[in-house]
This record gives C-alpha cells, sequence and structure tokens, in this order.
C-alpha cells in the first residue's frame, strides 16, 4: 500500500468522523425532506415540460394527417378533372404528409409512454414524501425521547456523586442520630421516674408499718409503765427481798423500749 493511499485514508476516515459527529438527526430529516421537496418540484416540471411536448406532437400529428387527407381529396380531384399530372403532384405531397405524420406518431407514442413514467414517478414520490413527512415526526419525536431519557440516566449517575446529594445524606444521618439520642434521653428518663414512683410506694409500705409500730408501741407504753407500779402496790406487803427483781425488771425493759425509739426515730 502506496504512502498518498494511507494518508488518503486516513483523511477521508478523520473526515467521515467529523461529518458524523455533526450529523444532528433532526436537522438531517428537515433537510432530507427539503431536497425531496424540491426533487418534486423538478418532477412535476419535468412532467409538465412532457406533457406540454406531448401536446404539441399531438397537434403537429394532427396537422400533417389532415394535409395528407387534403391531398389525397386534392388529388382525386384533379384525376377527375383528367389533369394526372396534377393528381401525381398532389399525390407526391400527401405522401410527405402522411411520412410526417407516421413519424409524429411514432414520437408521440414515445412521448406519451414517457409521461406515463413521469406521471406515475411523481405519484410515487409525492406518496414517499408524505410518508416520509409521518416517519419524520416519529422519529424526532423518538429523538426527543431518547434525549430525555439520556439527560434523565445522567442526572440519575451524578446523583450518587453529587456533593449536593453527599450533604443530604449526611443530614439524613444527622437526624437519625437526634432522634435516636432523644429516644434514648426519653427512656432514660421515664426509668428514673418509674424506679423513683417504685421507690415511693415501697417507702410508703415501710412507712405505713412504722407507723403502724409506733402506733402500738404508743398504746403500749402507759400499760408497761402502769404494770410496775400496780405490781408495787400489790407487793407493798411482800417483803424487801422479793419487790427489788420486779423493779430491776421493769427498768430493763424501759430501757429496751427507749432504744428502740430511739433507733426508729432514726429511721
Amino acid at each position: 500500500m502506496g504512502l498518498f493511499d494511507r494518508i488518503s485514508r486516513v483523511l477521508r476516515a478523520n473526515l467521515n468522523d467529523v461529518v458524523s459527529k455533526a450529523e444532528d438527526p433532526e436537522k438531517i430529516l428537515e433537510q432530507s425532506i427539503i431536497d425531496m421537496q424540491e426533487d418534486l418540484v423538478q418532477l412535476r416540471q419535468a412532467v409538465a415540460q412532457a406533457i406540454a411536448t406531448q401536446k404539441r406532437t399531438q397537434q403537429q400529428y394532427n396537422q400533417a394527417q389532415s394535409e395528407a387527407n387534403n391531398w389525397q381529396s386534392r388529388a382525386q380531384l384533379a384525376l377527375q378533372k383528367g389533369d394526372e399530372n396534377l393528381a401525381k403532384e398532389a399525390l407526391v405531397r400527401k405522401k410527405a404528409q402522411a411520412d410526417t405524420a407516421g413519424a409524429l406518431k411514432a414520437t408521440l407514442d414515445t412521448q406519451s409512454t414517457q409521461v406515463d413514467t413521469l406521471k406515475r414517478n411523481l405519484i410515487g414520490l409525492e406518496s414517499k414524501i408524505s410518508e416520509a413527512k409521518t416517519k419524520k415526526d416519529m422519529l424526532k419525536a423518538r429523538i426527543s425521547a431518547a434525549k430525555a431519557n439520556e439527560q434523565l440516566q445522567n442526572a440519575v449517575g451524578r446523583l450518587g456523586t453529587s456533593s449536593a446529594m453527599g450533604a443530604f445524606e449526611r443530614m439524613e444521618e444527622k437526624v437519625l442520630m437526634m432522634e435516636a439520642r432523644a429516644q434514648s434521653a426519653q427512656e432514660l428518663t421515664g426509668n428514673n421516674l418509674e424506679q423513683q414512683f417504685a421507690a415511693l410506694e415501697g417507702s410508703s409500705d415501710v412507712d405505713d408499718e412504722l407507723m403502724a409500730m409506733k402506733a402500738q408501741l404508743a398504746g403500749s407504753s402507759p400499760n408497761q409503765a402502769a404494770l410496775p407500779g400496780s405490781a408495787q402496790n400489790t407487793t407493798s406487803s411482800t417483803s424487801t427481798s422479793s419487790s427489788t427483781p420486779s423493779s430491776s425488771s421493769g427498768s430493763a425493759v424501759d430501757k429496751d423500749l427507749e432504744e428502740l425509739r430511739k433507733q426508729m426515730d432514726r429511721l
């Protein structure tokens, strides 16, 4: 492979790449429709020109045919009058017009075929243009949908790496932590209250029992205080040796009772 061939291929490849990147599908579709419409205009002009030529040829054929018929009639008239030379001259003119009419008839047939072909091509091109316009609208809608989908996918792809999304996620995590701390504090406060109320309920039972004991002791003290006195009165007639142990026993009970009261007061 020659150097110039390689350079030419590289240049064409780069040029094709540039052209491919520069192509906008919507603009290319629009330009294609414009080109097809320009072709349609030219084809219509060609059809109109062919039809006009056909009509002109038709007129020339009709005229040549008419002239041939006229010279035929003149030849007959000259022969009837006995002028054979004039009749022969008329037949020569008639033959010339007939030949012209024959040539025009062949041209007219060719032109008729061409006009019919051009008319079919014109109808086909009009149909293709109408179909192309419909496809163009559909393709433009698909192009718009594809672009919108591409933009959406790009936006979704940027969400995971964008700083705004990262900040949003951090703030969401902070809110969750704040809610967790608030819930923990509420649970701790609730437990303290429960413990305090439980302690109050427990202390209420102890206090009730203590009050009951105090009331019992307060009610039994006068009786115990009266017991030694009564015992002393009843035993005054007895001997001194027997009253001494009773006094010492009452004094010990009073001391124990007083000590118990002090202990309860400290509680």
